[in-house]
């Protein structure tokens, strides 16, 4: 066990001075593993690690999931949802807000990518925020926080990664999340009524949507919703499993992206594959160096020594995932949500087995407790990209205007735990 608590702080230690996690946990598991077992060993295992899990079928679902959001995300599809939502929502006080939050699920329900949702939102809605005299606080805040939406609503990569490393099903998974999605929506727009509420000047009053320009909007939301509806209604169904579903949402947002004027050159499509690429890269290669570290980390024996603990301790399951919960909140302070998943659930597979903690509602609960983790400082990602996007918007007005949507995103997390139904009546209703 000493060894791997060694393990961990080298680890933290690579990522502080810049390390990538894949790289800093390809880099421990390996040192680690050629440690105990010597150099020979420790290549050997890598090499055979990455070779078989790079062929495993199941991973295609991520490059596929991530080419749909692509071509939504290249298709300018988000304007006609902002409208969409603002056009049901501008009449009350702070629709451009409340606009903003519906538009960030209906996006992140086709997109699928946290950073992609904040960063097109940051573009369609805060030009129109700033137009009509909305607080930096209330708008940067709301897009931010909207944002996390996109790894809680299907698809979910972080989804779809957990299910990979807990070995549970990918399409029960996914629609797990949607009442969970649905219910951090509601929780959203009541944290926006709330703040324009105190603060009537942060949300002065907007005119509503121009007809003609309503009906745009709603024409060109039509087919994205009707993807998503196929998308989840043939896993739903049973008449698709995900990954056959995530090649049909490619195709489908392909054909989408075509209609609406994109695509039509080598160069868009280059474009797109090469940006999908990039991030599946991204996204293996921490893959890769978890599946190494976690080789390490079950040489040292740590996850039987915490199982040892949890018995000694007599945990019950509802105390043992209170305990992690915990645990993943305090490292939503230091890594991404990718990160957090690769480093916390394999540690603690074995006692979540033994205690009979439900894995899809764990999965449900281990997720949003990383989605905590993207708007909270010290690294608060999605707070990050939308500086990056909105230079002139001070980083500590982003900061205070999440500040109510993490509290949000804590009675969510109370909601689900206290009641595991809602994160099980779907995905349990088609078992």
């Amino acid at each position: 066990m000493t060894i791997a608590l060694i393990g961990f702080a080298a680890l933290l230690a690579l990522c502080f001075i810049g390390f990538r996690v894949g790289f800093a946990t390809l880099i421990v598991g390996f040192v680690g593993f050629a440690l105990e077992r010597g150099f020979s060993a420790s290549l050997a295992m890598t090499a055979q690690q990455i070779a078989e899990d790079s062929m495993n079928y199941n991973l295609s679902v991520i490059p596929l999931f991530i080419l749909m959001g692509v071509f939504i995300y290249r298709s300018d599809v988000s304007s006609d949802l902002y409208d969409t939502a603002y056009a049901a929502l501008g009449k009350f006080k702070g629709g451009l807000a409340l606009a903003t939050v519906l538009a960030c699920g209906g996006f992140s329900a086709v997109c699928g990518s946290t950073l992609a949702t904040a960063a097109t939102m940051s573009k369609v809605a805060m030009p129109q925020m700033k137009a009509f005299n909305y607080s930096d606080k209330l708008a940067a805040g709301t897009i931010a926080a909207g944002g996390t939406l996109g790894i809680m609503i299907p698809p979910s990569v972080p989804l779809v990664i957990y299910g990979i490393i807990a070995e549970q099903d990918i399409g029960l998974l996914f629609i797990a999340g949607i009442l969970p999605g649905l219910l951090l929506v509601t929780l959203f727009m009541l944290a926006v009524a709330i703040m324009v509420r105190l603060d009537p000047d942060a949300a002065p009053a907007s005119p509503p949507l121009d007809p003609e320009r309503r009906k745009v909007a709603r024409r060109g939301t039509i087919p994205v919703l009707t993807l998503f509806l196929v998308v989840l209604g043939g896993i739903y169904g049973g008449i698709f499993t995900a990954t056959e579903a995530s090649g049909i949402g490619a195709v489908g947002a392909a054909v989408i992206a075509f209609l609406r004027g994109h695509l039509r050159s080598i160069d868009s499509w280059r474009l797109c594959l090469v940006d999908a690429g990039i991030t599946t890269s991204k996204i293996f290669i921490v893959l890769m160096g978890a599946v190494v570290f976690s080789q390490f980390i079950n040489l040292s024996g740590l996850p039987y020594d915490i199982l040892d603990f949890v018995e000694d301790s007599e945990f019950t399951s509802t105390q043992l995932v209170l305990f992690i919960i915990v645990i993943a909140l305090v490292m939503g302070m230091v890594f991404e949500s990718i990160g957090i998943l690769v480093l916390l659930v394999p540690v603690f597979l074995p006692a979540l087995s033994q205690t009979g903690v439900d894995m899809i509602w764990f999965g449900i609960i281990v997720v949003l407790v990383t989605e905590i983790g993207l708007i909270t400082p010290p690294i608060g990602m999605n707070a990050f990209v939308v500086k990056s996007v909105l230079p002139d918007v001070r980083l500590a007005d982003i900061f205070r205007g999440v500040t109510p949507f993490v509290f949000a995103l804590l009675i969510g997390l109370v909601l689900v735990f206290s009641v595991p139904m809602i994160a099980t009546l779907l995905p349990y209703s088609i078992r």
